[in-house]
């Protein structure tokens, strides 16, 4: 596909897959929209794409409010005149036991990792349906599918994700407009490094460059899901276990990350006391 010229919003641009995949439109001649919160990763990653893509751009600001989600779209077609295609990959980790969870920080979650991607999406799909044609692709997580311990929120707002799309596969038929879903597994980005709490997933980890390339492919081949990486046996497996043995699949996922007796015994007292779930102290 020739992508010189067409119109490109990456959302959570500033660094992993977003911007090895803002890099990747730019390269392809796309003119890049970059993105997200941090303003001067963003300025360098726009000044490497205009080496070959002169018009590219960024917007910086938090997409966990709708106002400024909305004007990403309204200032992309003011400066450009069109939208080609949308990439909501914008997400923010909340690695923590449910008992030490806010309501506060689930609104939040929700807001980045969901909303924001309704946000876009509904304010895109106007311009994309009078030009007549566009892609919207929504970065989730495999975390949507078999969420791992202490992911309860991320993997409710990943799974969020997943249902909005499955749903624009059939509203958006006869429009011409194309909807994906681009599943990633373990990939080595610094969302490892942003845990609230501890860690233990010690797997492998993929490069940001099979999310990209699966952003490539969704459009290219207009597929409406994958999963990257595609072939990974610990992916697959655990999806089987999912739907053929969920009981083996919780036993797993319970010895890689216990839920310490101590944790649940303050929990307890602080329910004694009349605390809401997120008041530790």
């Amino acid at each position: 596909m020739d992508f010189r010229d067409r119109v490109v919003i990456v959302t959570g641009a500033s660094s992993g897959i977003g911007r090895v995949t803002a890099e990747a439109f730019a390269a392809r001649g796309a003119r890049v929209v970059a993105v997200a919160r941090r303003e001067e990763q963003l300025k360098r990653l726009i000044e490497a794409c205009r080496a070959d893509s002169p018009r590219s751009g960024y917007l910086a600001g938090d997409l966990g409010v709708r106002s400024f989600a909305e004007h990403v779209v309204d200032d992309t077609i003011q400066k450009n005149g069109r939208i080609d295609v949308l990439v909501n990959n914008a997400a923010i980790t909340k690695h923590k036991q449910i008992w030490h969870l806010s309501a506060d920080e689930v609104e939040r979650v929700m807001s980045v990792n969901f909303l924001s991607c309704v946000w876009t999406t509904l304010a895109a799909l106007p311009h994309m349906l009078l030009a007549g044609s566009g892609t919207i692709v929504n970065v989730s997580s495999f975390a949507a599918e078999v969420v791992p311990p202490r992911e309860a929120v991320y993997g409710a707002s990943k799974a969020a994700m997943h249902a909005f799309t499955q749903g624009l596969w059939n509203d958006l038929e006869g429009s011409n407009l194309h909807a994906a879903l681009v599943i990633p597994g373990a990939i080595d980005t610094e969302i490892w490094e942003k845990g609230d709490e501890p860690l233990a997933y010690a797997g492998r980890k993929a490069s940001p460059q099979v999310v990209t390339d699966a952003i490539f492919e969704a459009i290219e081949k207009r597929r409406h899901e994958i999963t990257a990486p595609k072939r990974r046996l610990d992916l697959n497996a655990a999806r089987a276990l999912r739907r053929l043995w969920p009981a083996m699949l919780r036993a797993g996922l319970r010895r890689m990350d216990p839920v310490p007796s101590e944790i649940v015994e303050r929990a307890r007292e602080r329910a004694r006391q009349g605390w809401r779930l997120g008041k530790l102290d």
